[in-house]
């Protein structure tokens, strides 16, 4: 068996060894019954005496599945985490391929498709977390005595002080891996026991962000494209931290980013490079805020304006004003609801008349984790599960169950999709914020408007997710 072969070791596997004796004997299971136990171990171990010892442990018959001693150092790292005090919860030297751990891991998270790699320690360990899909999973146990020298080594990179561990510190590094530029983002903070680093990994390369492909039904689509399409006023999308809104930002700047636009951002940071957009990065120790940005922009005989994110009085107004004089203004704000995004702009101190007159369209948008196609299991659907007062929109029969397995890292869900809430300001909901009225649930449903929470449900009643990930949006409805 090669190292690219996939091993797949399901949960109710892992109690048939102890983690004393996975480690101590460097096997792992694969296959057991009442007289026989097969596992898996290195390539190049002595299976005569492994065999000898294994069987008088277990008194059965015991065989072997060889394979790379990297790939056992990575699933014994994966399955059978070493409890604190040990002196690594992984072989660290087995994945260092290159001779750099630091390298190695950073490669690693971007195979996986990781957002974040968080390197932490504690009173009697240290450990490596990544987070994939939203999901942070414990990947590597690092012994306390290497901790400093890697710290030291992101801080030289990102060119942060070394001698300084009693303040937070950020900074930046430029990685090149497998060809593909991309940039990292460091964030270091003295924490109880020492400090605390997390990477954040910046995809630069925009050329595959496709509205098509983020998960828009073919209603909301074209309900945003409307939006897109018009000449000025503000599409704002609303949601919290995490939640994609960046994403389809710039998926809506690659569809609008023609030669005969000029196309302006003012962005923290810039996470993806877009060939003919001019983007600024936020500087606000030195005075260049977004409202700063933005009055310059206004100068600079734009077309189209993208603001990472309205987050005062001053940018909301300057938003407003770039609207009002003839620009499509994109941008995100932190709301629940779609709807929502007019009680935020009003709290801000936007009169209600220039919501009215400015805003096209209301976006809200969070991400759903999708079950994984490996492991997933149907069972009969019980109606307990649904928060209490929710009243469902079609009667669901069967349903699927996160389990877990190697594919999903165990957590039972692989990959994400966008849910949306898409709604297009006409002159009717434009006279109802004039009116200041929040009640406009009945002129959506006319609309054939779908809230978030249908669109999650949907999702769920399909089976490409679950009652547990979808729970939070049901809550309020």
């Amino acid at each position: 068996m090669n190292e690219a072969a996939v091993i797949s070791i399901q949960r109710d596997q892992l109690h048939w060894l102890t983690k004393e004796q996975a480690w101590h004997y460097r096997v792992l299971p694969v296959a057991k019954t009442a007289d026989s136990f097969e596992l898996y171990c290195e390539a190049e171990a002595d299976t005569d005496t492994l065999r000898d010892e294994l069987e008088m442990l277990f008194g059965i018959t015991v065989s072997f599945v060889p394979i790379p001693a990297e790939q056992l150092a990575r699933l014994l790292s994966t399955h059978y985490l070493r409890d604190q005090g040990t002196k690594a919860g992984l072989d660290v030297e087995a994945l260092r391929e290159n001779g750099d751990f630091l390298l190695t891991l950073i490669g690693e998270a971007k195979n996986l498709k990781s957002s974040d790699i968080h390197i932490e320690i504690y009173e009697f360990k240290c450990r490596v977390r990544i987070r994939i899909d939203g999901q942070m999973i414990e990947r590597y146990r690092l012994s306390q005595d290497e901790y400093p020298a890697l710290v030291n080594k992101i801080k030289i990179l990102a060119n942060l002080d070394i001698a300084e561990r009693r303040l937070p510190q950020d900074g930046r590094i430029s990685f090149n891996h497998g060809g593909h530029q991309f940039d990292i983002r460091v964030s270091v903070l003295p924490t109880l026991h020492g400090e605390k680093v997390v990477l954040r990994l910046l995809n630069n390369d925009a050329t595959n962000i496709d509205l098509n492909a983020l998960g828009f039904s073919e209603f909301d689509l074209n309900s945003y494209l409307q939006g897109v399409k018009r000449p000025n006023g503000i599409l704002l999308i609303s949601g919290p931290t995490g939640s994609g809104k960046t994403t389809t930002l710039y998926a809506t700047l690659k569809l609008l980013n023609k030669e005969t636009r000029n196309i302006l951002t003012i962005e923290d940071p810039v996470e993806y490079t877009l060939e003919g957009i001019n983007q600024v990065q936020l500087k606000e120790t030195i005075g260049l805020t977004f409202a700063a940005a933005l009055r310059t922009f206004l100068r600079q005989d734009p077309d189209v304006i993208m603001v990472g994110e309205i987050r005062d009085t001053e940018t909301a107004n300057m938003a407003i004003r770039a609207a009002l004089t003839g620009h499509l203004v994109l941008s995100t704000i932190h709301t629940n609801s779609a709807w929502g995004i007019v009680s935020r702009l009003s709290d801000m101190g936007v009169p209600p008349f220039l919501v009215a007159n400015t805003l096209n369209t209301a976006v809200a948008q969070r991400l759903v984790r999708l079950i994984c196609p490996h492991c997933k299991n149907k069972e009969l659907f019980d109606e307990a599960l649904y928060p209490r007062q929710f009243k469902p929109w079609a009667k669901v029969e069967e349903h699927y169950t996160a389990k877990g397995c190697e594919q999903c890292f165990y957590t039972g869900y692989k990959g994400r999709k966008a849910v949306y809430e898409i709604i297009p300001i006409d002159q009717e909901l434009a006279a109802e914020i004039k009116k200041e009225n929040i009640d406009v649930q009945q002129l959506l449903a006319e609309r054939g408007i779908k809230t978030l929470a249908e669109n999650a449900f949907n999702l769920f009643k399909e089976g490409l997710t679950t009652m547990e990930e979808i729970y939070p949006l049901l809550f309020n409805y």
